[in-house]
Formats: structure tokens, C-alpha cells, sequence
């Protein structure tokens, strides 16, 4: 019987993955944890097989507690259940130490295949993911994406990654903050990105900035 303890601060969440484990014969939800508090103190006070936590809990934020239990624990396969599903949060996750990543919108069938998975001490990532992550890659091996950025786009992309805002931008620029505002739309589109910290995440990656 695979012992797993539950971690996230909605009752709804804890009740429902309890009925989904309930109608799988070898897991079993043993323990509930709803802040990082109390999920370091059911770590530390209980045996558990499998730790399935919510990286948004109250309190401890949850990256932290992570981390915590990993250094004191680091046998102790950690899956991450969360609402953010993007590659980013992903990496970043599966580098403090968690087993595996899941989305909460993820099926009930994957849920118990993933905390099977990393309970026989093996990594889990949905193969959605995985798709994004090898996609991501082929697309850095081919060609660097912002040389896909008209001439204009990458000053507005560099002036973006400098820490420039829109109105400061079209002061520099001599044009109107709507069309830096349409440069910006166009360049994240291109590059296949939603927010200035992913364009500032990638700058940085890439050596553009330092």
C-alpha cells in the first residue's frame, strides 16, 4: 500500500483526490497537510511513500518547503500539483528536488500514474509537457528566436529586457505608446511568449543582457 500525503490549502482539492485514489487498491491518501507548516510537521512526525503538494499553500511559500523537505528528506518522492501549468514553473520545480509536475487539470488517470511513477523512485512529467519541452528545444536548435524580430521589434525587445517601460520606450523611439504597445504584441507572438519576464528570462539565457 503506497502511503501518500496530501498538500494544498482547498478542502475540495484534498476531498477529491481522496475519491480518485480511493478506486485505486494500492494507494491510499494516509495524511492532509493544508499550509507549509503543517505539511513540514506531517513530514517529519509520519512515514509517508509519496508527498503530492501544492507549491501555492499559505504560509511557507511552497517552492521553499520544497526545498526543506528535500534536504531533510531526499528520499522522499515529492509530486507537484499545480494550477500553473507552464514549462517554466515545471524546470523550476523539478530543480528544487519534486519528483514530478502535474497540472490540476490533468486527468485522474494520470494523477494515479504519476504517483505510481515516482513512488517506484522514477521522475513524472505529462506527456502535454514533455511536448512543449521537446518543441522548445528543436525551436532553440534551429534558430534563435529573436532573430526572427524585425528591426524595430528588437529595439522594442531590448528596451523591454533593459527594464524600459511602454511610455519611456515611445519617448526614446519618437512614436506613439498604441504602437510600441503593437510591437511589443507582434514580437511576443513571434517569439512564442506572453509576458515581459518571459522576454527577460530569455534575454538573460541567451547572453543579451547580463
Amino acid at each position: 500500500m503506497v502511503k501518500v500525503l496530501v498538500a494544498d490549502d482547498h478542502v475540495i482539492v484534498r476531498e477529491g483526490l481522496k475519491k480518485i485514489l480511493a478506486k485505486t487498491p494500492n494507494l491510499v491518501v494516509a495524511g492532509e497537510a493544508r499550509s507549509g507548516d503543517d505539511v513540514l510537521e506531517k513530514v517529519r512526525t509520519g512515514q509517508w511513500d509519496v508527498l503530492v503538494l501544492d507549491v501555492a499553500l499559505p504560509g511557507d511559500e511552497g517552492l521553499a518547503v520544497l526545498r526543506q523537505i528535500k534536504r531533510e528528506y531526499p528520499g522522499l518522492p515529492v509530486l507537484v500539483l499545480s494550477r500553473y501549468a507552464e514549462e517554466q514553473c515545471a524546470i523550476m520545480v523539478l530543480k528544487a528536488g519534486a519528483s514530478g509536475y502535474l497540472g490540476k487539470e490533468s486527468t485522474p488517470e494520470e494523477l494515479i500514474a504519476a504517483i505510481g511513477k515516482v513512488a517506484q523512485g522514477g521522475r513524472y512529467v505529462s506527456p502535454a509537457l514533455t511536448d512543449r519541452f521537446v518543441s522548445g528545444l528543436v525551436s532553440d536548435l534551429e534558430e534563435p528566436r529573436h532573430k526572427t524580430l524585425s528591426e524595430r521589434e528588437f529595439q522594442v525587445f531590448s528596451m523591454i529586457t533593459g527594464g524600459k517601460t511602454l511610455t519611456e520606450i515611445a519617448t526614446v523611439l519618437g512614436l506613439s505608446v498604441k504602437t510600441v504597445s503593437t510591437h511589443r504584441t507582434r514580437l511576443l507572438k513571434k517569439m512564442r511568449m506572453k509576458t515581459n519576464a518571459d522576454l527577460i528570462h530569455y534575454a538573460l539565457r541567451t547572453g543579451l543582457v547580463k
